[in-house]
């Protein structure tokens, strides 16, 4: 599978990172993002987000209502952030009808994306996030689908 590896020195790098990440999404829209709790998760897709024409305020994971919905200023179209992590199972998942959200056409942006693997479209672009702990600067490393 084609991957791409984008370093990220420091913070204010992030959004470089995240318009090169931008440049590299293509026709893809559901984005699984791994890594650990604080690998940036959450950093890098409000960066990200704001790339691709978001102007909300979006200080905070949704963690607490798994599922945020902004509005890109881009192409009208919204993207959806999921923080996954409070997800009790996959039949959770199932009735706040995520499947709906993955095949909507939207960029789907989720955290956590373990809680609900067996249900990931097949084109799922996945999205690691590694900190090196040598002076804490971040890779991301996005693998495609084939």
């Amino acid at each position: 599978m084609p991957q791409i590896t984008i370093h990220v020195p420091h913070l204010d790098s992030l959004n470089n990172a995240a318009q090169e990440f931008a440049a590299h999404m293509g026709k893809y829209t559901v984005f699984a993002f791994n890594g650990s709790m604080g690998a940036g998760k959450t950093t890098f897709i409000n960066a990200l987000a704001k790339i691709l024409g978001v102007t909300d305020d979006m200080a905070n994971s949704p963690s607490f209502s798994i599922i945020n919905e902004y509005n890109s200023s881009t192409d009208g179209k919204p993207i959806y952030h999921f923080d996954l992590y409070r997800l009790e199972s996959l039949e959770e998942a199932l009735d706040i009808g995520v499947e709906d959200y993955f095949d909507s056409g939207s960029v789907c942006l989720i955290e956590w994306p373990d809680r609900v693997e067996a249900i990931l479209p097949d084109d799922t672009v996945e999205v690691d996030i590694c900190v090196n702990h040598e002076d804490l600067s971040r890779d991301i490393t996005i693998t495609f689908p084939e």
